[in-house]
C-alpha cells in the first residue's frame, strides 16, 4: 500500500511514522518548500519531533501532485480551517479510488461543516471512501511508540476495516465504528473542554474542578451528538471520553496548555503569539456554540470558553457565571 500524508506538522509526521512501521511506503507533502527539502535531506522534523529519524520508506516532497500519485490512502493532517482551500488547490490529484482519511479535529467556520463533509463537498467522491480517525492520540507519545488506541470511522464497514488493517502496528491499535458524526464531534468538542480544563489549572484549581469540567463537558458533547443523530455510545468510547481525558489531562495537549496560559492571566493575543501549533479549540469553540444553538442544545462550558477566546471574557468571571447557574437535575 502507498500512502500520501498531506501535512508535515506534528500529527502528520507522527502518523507517517505509524504507516511506515505498518510496512507501507509513505510520501509526506509539506506546504513549505524549504522545510520539506530540509526534512527530506536530514531525515528529521526537528521543529515538531526532535530526535525522530524518519524511516527509509518515508519521502517528503513539496509538490502535492507527486505526493498523491498512486496513493491508495490519502491522509489529511492539516489545520481544519485550511482544508477546503487545500482541497481546491490539489484535490483534483486524488485518485477516484483512493480512500481519504481525515485526522482533523475541527469544524469549519461559517459553514459549521465537519471535516468529512468538507472532503465530500470538494472531492465529490462516494462517502464510503471517506474515513476519519480519532482518539487519545498525543503525537509525542505515538512517535515514542507507546501503546495507543484509536477509532477509524466510515459509513462503509469494509473500508473502515481496510484502514484499520493498514494502520495497525504493534503499538497502535485501531478499532472501527460506523458513527462518523459522533467520532468527529467528539474530536471537536473535547478541544473546547480542554481549554476550560486548562484555564482551571492555570487559575490553581484542583482535581475536583477539573473532573467536574470533564464530566459536564462529556454531557455537552453527548447532548450535541444526540441532537445531530450520532450514537450516544460513541461518546463513551475512545473518540469521546478517551480523547477527552487525554486532551484535558496531558501537558502535551496544546489546547490544555493554551487554556492554562489564559487562566494564569496572560492576554489572549500574547497566548496566540507564543503558541507554535494550532489549538483547534480556539477556532472551533464559536462554531460549536453556533451549531449547538442551531440544534437547540445547551452547552454552557462551550459558551463560556467561546466568550473567553472570542469576546475577551475573564476566565475568573466565567467560573462565577458557571457556578451561579440555576440548579437542576444531573440528567
Amino acid at each position: 500500500m502507498r500512502a500520501a500524508v498531506m501535512g508535515l506538522g506534528s500529527w502528520g509526521t507522527a502518523f507517517a511514522a505509524v504507516l511506515a512501521d505498518a510496512g507501507h511506503d509513505v510520501c509526506i507533502w509539506g506546504r513549505n518548500e524549504t522545510t520539506a527539502a530540509t526534512v527530506q535531506r536530514t531525515r528529521r522534523n526537528e521543529v515538531f519531533h526532535p530526535g525522530l529519524e524518519l524511516a527509509a520508506s518515508i519521502t517528503v516532497v513539496h509538490d502535492p501532485e507527486v505526493a498523491l500519485a498512486d496513493a491508495d490512502l490519502v491522509v489529511l493532517a492539516l489545520p481544519a480551517q485550511s482544508l477546503r482551500d487545500n482541497l481546491k488547490a490539489w484535490g483534483k490529484h486524488i485518485r477516484p479510488e483512493s480512500v481519504v482519511l481525515s485526522l482533523l479535529k475541527g469544524l469549519e467556520l461559517g459553514s459549521h461543516e465537519r471535516m468529512s463533509q468538507v472532503v465530500l463537498a470538494e472531492t465529490r467522491r462516494d462517502k464510503g471512501l471517506v474515513a476519519v480517525l480519532s482518539g487519545p492520540n498525543l503525537a509525542r507519545e505515538v512517535v515514542q511508540r507507546q501503546p495507543t488506541a484509536s477509532v477509524v470511522a466510515c459509513t462503509d464497514e469494509a473500508v473502515a476495516a481496510q484502514v484499520q488493517d493498514w494502520v495497525r502496528t504493534a503499538y497502535f491499535r485501531p478499532y472501527t465504528n460506523g458513527d462518523v458524526i459522533g467520532v468527529e464531534l467528539g474530536g471537536v468538542v473535547k478541544n473546547v473542554i480542554a481549554l476550560a480544563t486548562g484555564m482551571a489549572e492555570g487559575m490553581g484549581f484542583g482535581d475536583n474542578s477539573k473532573a467536574a469540567i470533564m464530566t459536564r463537558g462529556l454531557a455537552e458533547m453527548t447532548r450535541l451528538g444526540r441532537a445531530m443523530k450520532a450514537d450516544p455510545l460513541t461518546f463513551m468510547g475512545l473518540a469521546g471520553v478517551g480523547d477527552l481525558v487525554a486532551t484535558c489531562s496531558s501537558p502535551l495537549s496544546r489546547n490544555r496548555t493554551f487554556g492554562e496560559n489564559l487562566g494564569r492571566g496572560m492576554p489572549l493575543a500574547e497566548v496566540v503569539a507564543i503558541t507554535s501549533q494550532t489549538a483547534e479549540g480556539v477556532t472551533s469553540s464559536g462554531a460549536v456554540l453556533e451549531l449547538a444553538r442551531e440544534h437547540g442544545v445547551d452547552m454552557p462550558i462551550t459558551e463560556h470558553v467561546s466568550g473567553v477566546v472570542t469576546l475577551g471574557w475573564s476566565p475568573r468571571d466565567t467560573v462565577q457565571s458557571l457556578m451561579g447557574r440555576v440548579s437542576k437535575p444531573e440528567w
